[in-house]
C-alpha cells in the first residue's frame, strides 16, 4: 500500500487560546482593525467535535497528492463518524493503515488514491478490513 500513518491521540485539556481577529481576511490590504483582535480561538475546541473518538495522524506517502494531501500533513480523524461514499477515510487493510477515498459497491469496496501512479485497492470479504476513521480536517504547513 506504500502509505504509512503515524496515529496519536490529542492531549485533552491542552488548549492554547490564540487571538482571533473578528475581521475577515481580505486578499488585499490589511485592515487596521487587526491590531484590536479581541476574540480567542482554541484549535482543540474548533477541530475536535468528539474528543473520545478523535485522533491525529501524520501523512507518509504520496498516494493522495492530487488532492493536495502531502507528506507530513496532519490529519484530524473522527472514529465516530459513519463513512459515506466518497469519504476521505483512514482504513486498516490486511495489517496496514492507508488514507484513501472510500467507494462502496454492492459486493466490494474500493479505496481510491489521488495519484495516477497508484491503483485503487479492491476490498472484499477476504480482506482484513475496517474503516478506522473519517478525516474531518487536514492541517498543512505552507
Amino acid at each position: 500500500m506504500s502509505d504509512n500513518l503515524n496515529i496519536f491521540s490529542p492531549e485533552a485539556g491542552s488548549g492554547i487560546e490564540i487571538p482571533l481577529s473578528d475581521e475577515r481576511v481580505a486578499a488585499g490590504f490589511p485592515s487596521p482593525a487587526d491590531d484590536y483582535a479581541s476574540l480567542k480561538l482554541d484549535l482543540n475546541r474548533e477541530l475536535i467535535k468528539n474528543p473520545a473518538s478523535t485522533f491525529y495522524a501524520r501523512v507518509s506517502g504520496l498516494s493522495m497528492v492530487d488532492e493536495g494531501i502531502n507528506e507530513g500533513d496532519l490529519l484530524v480523524i473522527d472514529k465516530s463518524l459513519e463513512p459515506r461514499d466518497g469519504s476521505l477515510a483512514v482504513c486498516y487493510v490486511d495489517g496496514e493503515f492507508t488514507l484513501k477515498r472510500f467507494e462502496r459497491h454492492s459486493e466490494y469496496g474500493l479505496l481510491i488514491p489521488a495519484n495516477k501512479d497508484f491503483h485503487p485497492i479492491k476490498v472484499t470479504a477476504e480482506n482484513d478490513f475496517i474503516i478506522w476513521g473519517i478525516v474531518t480536517y487536514i492541517i498543512k504547513k505552507v
